[in-house]
This record gives C-alpha cells, sequence and structure tokens, in this order.
C-alpha cells in the first residue's frame, strides 16, 4: 500500500508547482492513510470470509452456533469499520510509525484485542449468540494478517529503499559534525528511506566537513523546507541554543505538516536501555546500565548449553559427511584448531573443519600483501589457499560446525562477538577491548549485517553494540536472521 501511495506522490509532483508545497505534503500523506486504510479493510474481509468457512476446524462451536452464523456476516462491516476505527485510534495510521515497526505492530495488536474485546463484551450485554470458533478464529487470523501485511509492506519499501527508489528528503539540521555523523549513518542505513539533500547549520560555510552543501542557517529552517519541498527535518546536537529557540521553530514547522526527528547525544543505546520520564517540564532520559555482566549470567549461559546440545544432535549427520569430504579430498586432518581470545582476555582453542590446504599457516606470509580485510583482520576473496571442498563448507558456514562444542564447554557463546586471534587482539585499541567483556560467538550482528563485507570499524561498532545492549530477544532475533545470511552466503569467502 505504500508503495503505491508513494507512486500517487510521484505522480502529484507533475502539478507541485500549482500547489503550495505544504498542501502538496497534506494531501500525500492523506492519500497514504487512505490506502493503508483500505488494505486493512481489505485483510479484515478475507479474514471473516475465512473464519466463516474455517469455523469447522476450530472445536469451539455448540451445536446451535450454526443457526447464528448469517447473523453475524450481516453485523461483519460494523464490526470491520469498528476495527479500523480502533485501528486509527490507537495511531496505527501515523505515518511517523510506518518506519518503527515494533511500534506499529504493537499498535495494531492493540487496536485488536479492544475490538475483540468490545465486541464480546457488546454480545454479552445485548445477550447476542457468537459462534466461538468463528470469533476466534476472526480476530486471530485478522490480526495476524494485519501485522504480516505491514511486515511485507515494510520488507518491500526496505528492498526499494536499498535500490534508490522512493526515498523521502530529509535535511540535518545542528554543528557541522554532528550533522555529518547522522548523514553518515542515513547513507549507510539505506534501507531508512531518507535521502539527505542539504544541511542546515550556523556554520559560515557552503558545504560541511564531510561535504554536505549548506542549504541555510537554523534560523532559515522554515524557508529552506518550503524552497525544497522537504518532507522531514532531522535535529542534531547543536540545533538550538536554547530550548526556547527549538519550542518557537516545532511552532513555525507545526502548520507544514512536517515530519521533525530529534537526534539525542545518546548514540549506539537500544531502546530498552531508555526510558523518558518528564519531571517539571523537562524530558529526562533515564538510560540502564550497559549489558556486559548480565550477558556473563546463567541465563544466556543456560541457552547456550541447551541450544548447542539440541544443534549439535541434529548437526551431527551433517558434520560426518563434510568429515569424510575434507578426508577424501586430500587425506589430511579433518579438524583446524586455532588459538583464540575469549571472555576476559583468556586463550582457547577455537575448533573449525580444516577448509584449506595443509600447509596453511606457512603459505600466509606470502599473501599478506593481497590482504583484503579490514582492520587487523586477513581476508581475501579468491584465497588460494581453500580447498575445494573448503570454498563450499565456507559458502554456507559449515565450516564453523564444531564450534558448537566450544559454545558446549563454555568457550564460546553461540551469539556474540566473532572471535579473535591473539594477534588481532594485541593491535586492539581501548575502545576494541571492549568486546573481549563477553563470550565470543558463533554469530553476531556482525554475521546478519554484512559479515566480510563489513569495514572494521563497523565490525567493531556492531559488536560493541551487542556487548552494551545485550537482551536473550536480541540474541534469539540474531540466530533467526542469522540462517538467512548463511543461505544467501553474503560476505562469506
Amino acid at each position: 500500500m505504500t508503495t503505491f501511495s508513494a507512486y500517487l506522490d510521484a505522480l502529484a509532483d507533475q502539478s507541485a508547482a500549482r500547489r503550495p508545497a505544504g498542501q502538496h505534503r497534506l494531501v500525500s500523506q492523506r492519500v497514504q492513510r487512505i490506502l493503508l486504510g483500505v488494505g486493512d479493510a481489505v485483510v479484515i474481509a478475507i479474514a471473516t470470509v475465512f473464519a466463516v468457512l474455517a469455523r469447522s476446524l476450530v472445536p469451539l462451536d455448540g451445536p446451535g452456533d450454526d443457526d447464528f452464523t448469517t447473523a453475524v456476516l450481516l453485523a461483519a462491516p460494523a464490526m470491520g469499520l469498528l476495527w479500523l476505527v480502533l485501528l486509527n485510534s490507537f495511531g496505527a495510521y501515523k505515518l511517523r510509525y510506518q518506519r518503527a515497526g515494533d511500534t506499529e505492530y504493537r499498535r495494531v495488536f492493540l487496536a485488536s484485542f479492544t475490538t475483540a474485546g468490545l465486541v464480546g463484551i457488546g454480545s454479552y450485554l445485548l445477550k447476542a449468540e457468537f459462534p466461538r470458533g468463528l470469533f476466534a478464529l476472526l480476530f486471530t487470523v485478522g490480526t495476524a494478517g494485519l501485522v504480516l501485511s505491514r511486515f511485507a509492506r515494510r520488507k518491500a519499501m526496505n528492498a526499494l529503499h536499498r535500490r534508490g527508489a522512493l526515498l523521502t528528503p530529509v535535511v540535518v539540521a545542528g554543528g557541522s559534525g554532528h550533522v555529518d555523523a547522522v548523514a553518515k549513518v542515513l547513507r549507510r542505513e539505506t534501507w531508512l528511506g531518507y535521502r539527505v539533500v542539504g544541511a542546515v547549520t550556523s556554520d559560515r560555510s557552503d558545504r560541511t566537513p564531510g561535504g554536505l552543501p549548506v542549504l541555510g542557517s537554523t534560523a532559515e529552517t522554515v524557508a529552506v523546507i518550503e524552497e525544497h519541498n522537504i518532507a522531514t527535518v532531522i535535529f542534531a546536537e547543536g540545533s538550538f541554543a536554547t530550548p526556547a529557540d527549538f519550542r518557537r521553530t516545532a511552532w513555525e514547522l507545526e502548520e507544514h505538516e512536517i515530519h521533525m526527528i530529534v537526534v539525542p547525544a545518546l548514540t549506539e543505546v537500544s531502546s530498552q536501555r531508555v526510558d523518558v520520564r518528564p519531571v517539571a517540564g523537562l524530558p529526562l532520559v533515564d538510560v540502564d546500565r550497559p549489558q556486559a555482566v548480565e550477558a556473563a549470567r546463567w541465563v544466556k549461559r543456560t541457552f547456550d548449553v541447551l541450544g548447542s546440545a539440541v544443534l549439535l544432535l541434529l548437526a551431527a549427520p551433517v558434520m560426518g559427511l563434510v568429515a569424510l569430504a575434507i578426508r577424501l579430498e586430500d587425506g589430511g586432518p579433518i579438524m583446524f584448531r586455532q588459538p583464540r581470545v575469549g571472555l576476559r582476555g583468556e586463550v582457547f582453542e577455537c575448533l573449525k573443519f580444516r577448509s584449506m590446504c595443509v600447509d596453511a599457516e606457512e603459505r600466509l606470509a606470502a599473501l599478506v600483501a593481497q590482504n583484503e580485510g579490514a582492520g587487523p583482520l586477513f581476508k581475501m576473496t579468491q584465497d588460494p589457499r581453500i580447498t575445494r571442498v573448503g570454498r563450499f563448507i565456507r559458502r554456507f558456514s559449515l565450516d564453523e560446525l564444531p564450534q558448537l562444542w566450544n559454545a558446549f564447554r563454555g568457550d564460546m557463546s553461540l551469539v556474540g562477538p566473532r572471535p579473535a586471534l591473539p594477534k588481532e587482539v594485541a593491535e586492539y585499541d581501548s575502545d576494541a577491548r571492549r568486546r573481549l567483556d563477553v563470550r565470543p560467538g558463533l554469530t553476531g550482528l556482525w554475521q546478519v549485517s554484512g559479515r566480510s563485507n563489513l569495514s572494521w570499524e563497523e565490525t567493531v561498532r556492531l559488536d560493541l553494540y551487542y556487548v552494551d545492549n545485550w537482551s536473550m530477544v536480541q540474541d534469539l532475533m540474531i540466530l533467526a536472521k542469522t540462517a538467512k545470511a548463511v543461505v544467501g552466503s553474503s560476505g562469506a569467502y
């Protein structure tokens, strides 16, 4: 739905010169909300028809419930309208939430459960019979359909954004250094769908140090928006000298339907660690302490032991075939054992299926000049030391299956920073050494975010974010995404 509405926006650009920019944005946003509502109405209608046809699959109906199905169908338009009204009331159609999946899904769930509750209470008060199987199917399938339709829309939009399509023009306001930092993130995370047009800063220069054109001063923010037809303004640190200046700017932007985003001084802090509490008119931000200590405690360790044990049993047949293929290819050892640095700097023996020739370490010195890795890492896309079997098992990360035993023993975790070599750790700065505060993992944020294609700085940034913001939910999400990254083999060599 959002894709089609964005297409309508592009068509509307042809006549934008004949209407004020603010009016154009207002029409565009109304069209998007209408299309979102139409999509939800279709999902609810499909869920209603499905519930009627499949209600016999749910053994909840009584002997006389079939007599009331017709009455329910007649009441279906009113229930659907109530559902849509509550979706709107709970903010499911606010475009500001369209890029925040968890917030959007939560509002859909709340609206759907409230609708189910009101229908149930209304049926009881009016003494109207509602087939229980039909009720259960309608709201289960309908809620799932509403969430899945939004999930599919987000995935489609993210794919289009990565290809440079349907991007939202934004300007970034603030000090030059902060503006460049925000612009760098938006250029890197193209799936967000923002196209940075320029900067609004108090610095007297034509461009920021990062090369972003300066479109005006912070006092000219509204004029810049009108001139360049901007949809979103991002205020970074240094945007305003006083809180009153921000308040006045917000008043000026109010009538222009502009989406305002404020980037706080806090960076690399997950939303789970942040709690905003208004005190005497001040929005105080309560930040929970970093979670490295929690990541080393028994909850994560228990999960690692149970998870690695189950995965070892499931992977045993595959591991047997890989071991046989390695032995048959050149008769060399099956396992490759290498010292790696683990929790608190302790060295352990990391296990992998051997994917290189037996004299790989001796040949490394001759290949150092061809290193394509970042920072202290050595990587080559076409490493001549890799065997035929090795290239296959590396493509699907089968060479790392023996590390499940490392996880079971406690040397590693299922999820965490990549295990580093002692010589790599010797080159760490003080920030990078923070990675050693948790056990290294078979997979991590680095693997589901680009693997070997990431720069060294990005690898460290992701690992530090994981260490500081650990949670079991994040571990489960990373494990779920790892399968996709492995099958796609992006960045694996």
